[in-house]
């Protein structure tokens, strides 16, 4: 007789059931002791402005660094913000893009800038009353050349800046950049033309699914759920990027115009360009 198979004969059946529940311990130890992969968020829920964007940022290495991390959901609410701060982000996320996933996920309002951030994504999924689009660009004109006492400058736009029709022909130039990206990021899932892409409009997310501006609908869940599947990752953990990449809380940043009776309008407290959604009710500079 087998030495090994005499040995657990020995033991009994009642040892035996003892014995596979001790490999049963044994492999749920092993695994709790192999560290789990990591779907990692990045919430935008602020204008995109120079102190977000840097934390964003912050967040994306963090995300393209970390062996753990494996996919990025970008849970987006924000109605846009700078111009320079937008694409520096949308340029981060272009190269986190190149290692791992990154799907994008609509909240209340992707607009302008926050748009173009989700257009850099593999996959944006929105809610069906989600605000979606207004591809664009606004800015202040800068003011007419003018003599100013007791001020001396060295060129006749040195304190203005520029001519306006140079102004307007940045503006267009970004906008450009703008309807370039969108049409990229979507392909030929986009079913709108340059023409209509470059009204402006903001649409529900149900129209923008329908229009191709988003993939499907759905939340944050279901992002972090596809995220996975396109890393092809199972058993997987959801964990803020904010906290792995060792941030304090968000702090205030004032970015818009208060008015005088203490009221936040819509507008931007500073003067360039910005992709950015202005409500028709804040559509007046103050």
């Amino acid at each position: 007789m087998n030495m090994r198979a005499w040995k657990l004969s020995a033991l009994g059946p009642a040892w035996r059931w003892v014995g596979l529940a001790l490999l049963l311990a044994a492999g749920i130890l092993v695994a709790l002791l192999i560290p789990r992969p990591v779907v990692g968020t990045i919430y935008l829920n602020t204008p995109i402005e120079a102190v977000s964007a840097r934390e964003v940022i912050a967040q994306i290495d963090e995300a393209r660094n970390n062996p753990r991390v494996r996919a990025v959901v970008l849970v987006l609410d924000s109605p846009g913000g700078t111009v320079a701060d937008t694409e520096a982000v949308y340029l981060e996320l272009a190269r986190l893009r190149g290692a791992k996933p990154v799907v994008s996920t609509i909240g209340t309002m992707a607009a302008s800038g926050a748009y173009y951030l989700a257009v850099g994504s593999d996959f944006i999924f929105a809610m069906p009353t989600s605000q979606v689009g207004n591809v664009g660009v606004i800015g202040s004109l800068p003011p007419r050349p003018s003599v100013v006492e007791d001020v001396a400058s060295t060129g006749p736009y040195k304190l203005f800046g520029g001519p306006r029709d140079s102004f307007l022909r940045q503006l267009e130039a970004v906008k450009v950049g703008f309807i370039q990206a969108v049409s990229l990021g979507r392909g030929e899932r986009l079913m709108l033309t340059t023409e209509e892409i470059a009204r402006g409009e903001i649409y529900l997310g149900s129209d923008a699914l329908r229009l191709g501006l988003v993939d499907a609908l759905g939340g944050p869940s279901q992002a972090a759920a596809h995220a996975a599947r396109m890393a092809h990752i199972a058993h997987y953990a959801v964990a803020d990027l904010r906290e792995l990449a060792g941030l304090p809380a968000a702090t205030f940043v004032p970015f818009f115009y208060m008015a005088e009776d203490g009221r936040a309008t819509a507008y931007p407290l500073e003067a360039g360009l910005f992709l950015l959604y202005v409500p028709p009710a804040e559509g007046r500079q103050p």
